[in-house]
């Protein structure tokens, strides 16, 4: 049995994936890959980060071009099947495919590393061209030139080494492995290459420099192949018959392609149907204390645009550079945030910068009680104690807590514009997002409450709060009142007690005041 060469391993996993009962059909990227066999743009990476989908391509397109399968009954289903080139690639390559995240159980180092591959596909020529006498001397690119067969290589997880940084030393030496196993080699008829860095750039160019690179900010061709694009999850959400496809949208939307398509992270929006439930299933793939690795490597810098977006706001900055492999750790802020956009931890569109959705925020929440960020985790160590506070109408405390973050050593906290004070509550209010669904800006009765929170559990109250500067309590309980903040509460449960709550800050005694009431 072969173990890159001709492997039946791609056809068996895509097999299983189809049969999924969350199945989203993505072969229609196969007509665009078709159209660049044996062309001058055949060498196409792909990169975004993980769970997006990446590995389930990998194994669709093995399955498809493989010379050594019968995969028409599975493909004759899907949408490939329409096109007009479909019967004349299907199973019709030796394909080459490799996932480059194996390492030798004993020698640990690249040359076990590489020597694991390189020993592997030799044997799997071997086996295949048992016709061909191979000199002692050639490399793989002669043995496959020897064969006068057109090979597609596929490549999964290709940055591995990077991504782990692992062999810094020997990194180049791998690149150029790649370079002389595929650049020029007529025996190329196509290369697809993915995984979640972008290729490493290095001297005046580098020794990839024949891949089109198409990547998580700049691909406008390959965009929704990768994730499920909102009108998928809806299918998805009618299939079930139970999740409603706002509850998944508050969770899992919040990423845009280059083209803005609207995409979701595929792992856990399956996830989630699987268990009729929203939650962060990100953490169950990967180690998020990445998360807290990034933001330590520049805190002060950063602090005070992670505290915006964790309040929901976005930041206006332009990332003119994407995170590549091999960069090393990233230190400015434009390279942390370049970094995190690559990892799928944060969301750039247009200028733009923020945390994609509530799977991430949650991440970013736990990212911030780190002591690394100073007053900014000992804030959110009183957040609790404000959510307690407030349900028992202890003004006091309320007020307190606030005085105490509007005195921090964060600047941003300290009312220097109208987003200042709703950072403030954001941060004041953090730990009550764990059992109840915090909404800003919300529409309600006769006009937009400054925050709402809807109780996940049957027993906790519901409250309304109000912002205002300058003013007196009694003007914010009135707005609440007057506006009918309180129907949508009343229409989620007409029997639960309700508190109005006001805060309002006096910009001259430098004082918050707090008044709570039911309704």
């Amino acid at each position: 049995m072969t173990i890159y060469l001709n492997t039946n391993k791609s056809f068996e996993n895509y097999r299983e994936l189809v049969n999924e009962e969350y199945f989203v059909d993505k072969s229609s990227i196969i007509t665009l890959l078709n159209q660049k066999i044996s062309t001058k743009n055949k060498y196409i990476c792909v990169t975004r980060p993980r769970r997006f989908g990446k590995s389930s391509v990998v194994d669709m397109l093995g399955a498809y071009y493989s010379k050594v399968m019968d995969s028409k009954k599975i493909f004759n289903k899907l949408n490939i099947s329409k096109s007009d080139d479909y019967e004349e690639h299907l199973n019709k390559y030796n394909v080459i495919s490799i996932s480059f995240n194996r390492i030798p159980d004993k020698n640990k180092s690249y040359e076990g590393y590489i020597d694991l591959i390189q020993s592997a596909l030799i044997d799997d020529i071997k086996s295949m061209y048992t016709n061909l006498e191979f000199k002692s001397h050639f490399t793989i690119s002669d043995m496959l030139f020897s064969t006068k067969d057109k090979f597609i290589f596929i490549f999964d997880e290709w940055d591995y080494i990077f991504n782990n940084n692992l062999f810094i030393e020997n990194q180049n030496d791998y690149l150029e492995f790649l370079r002389n196993l595929l650049k020029d080699q007529p025996y190329v008829a196509l290369t697809y290459m993915t995984g979640v860095l972008p290729i490493k750039k290095y001297s005046s160019g580098s020794a990839l420099n024949m891949f089109d690179e198409f990547t998580f900010l700049k691909d406008r061709i390959f965009g929704e192949y990768f994730g499920f694009t909102e009108n998928e999850v809806m299918r998805l959400c009618d299939k079930n018959g139970e999740m409603k496809f706002k509850e998944l949208e508050s969770w899992y939307n919040g990423y845009l392609t280059a083209k803005g398509i609207k995409i979701y992270n595929p792992r856990s929006v399956v996830k989630s149907l699987q268990n009729n439930h929203c939650e962060s299933y990100w953490t169950n793939t990967g180690a998020m204390d990445e998360v807290a690795e990034y933001l330590k490597y520049n805190t002060l810098e950063i602090r005070d645009d992670i505290i915006e977006m964790v309040s929901g706001e976005e930041i206006d900055i332009i990332i003119d550079e994407e995170f590549r492999a091999g960069q090393g750790a990233p230190r400015t802020k434009e390279e942390i945030y370049a970094a995190m956009i690559v990892l799928g931890f944060l969301s750039y569109h247009d200028g733009y910068l923020k945390i994609p959705n509530k799977e991430l925020m949650k991440e970013f929440e736990k990212a911030l009680k780190d002591k690394s960020f100073g007053y900014v985790s000992k804030v959110l160590e009183s957040s609790k104690r404000m959510l307690k506070a407030t349900v028992n109408g202890d003004t006091k405390t309320v007020e307190e807590i606030l005085h105490d973050i509007h005195n921090s050593e964060i600047p941003i906290l300290q009312y220097n514009d109208e987003n200042s004070l709703s950072c403030v509550l954001t941060l004041a209010y953090l730990s009550a997002r764990d059992t109840y669904r915090i909404e800003r800006e919300e529409k309600s009765g006769k006009g937009y409450a400054d925050f709402t929170f809807h109780p996940r559990r049957k027993n906790d109250i519901s409250f309304i709060v109000e912002l205002k500067k300058d003013e007196v309590p009694e003007m914010a309980i009135n707005q609440i009142r007057k506006k009918e903040y309180v129907e949508k509460f009343r229409k989620e449960n007409e029997d639960k007690k309700i508190l109005a709550v006001a805060i309002c800050y006096d910009s001259k005694e430098k004082e918050h005041n707090c008044k709570i009431e039911e309704i």
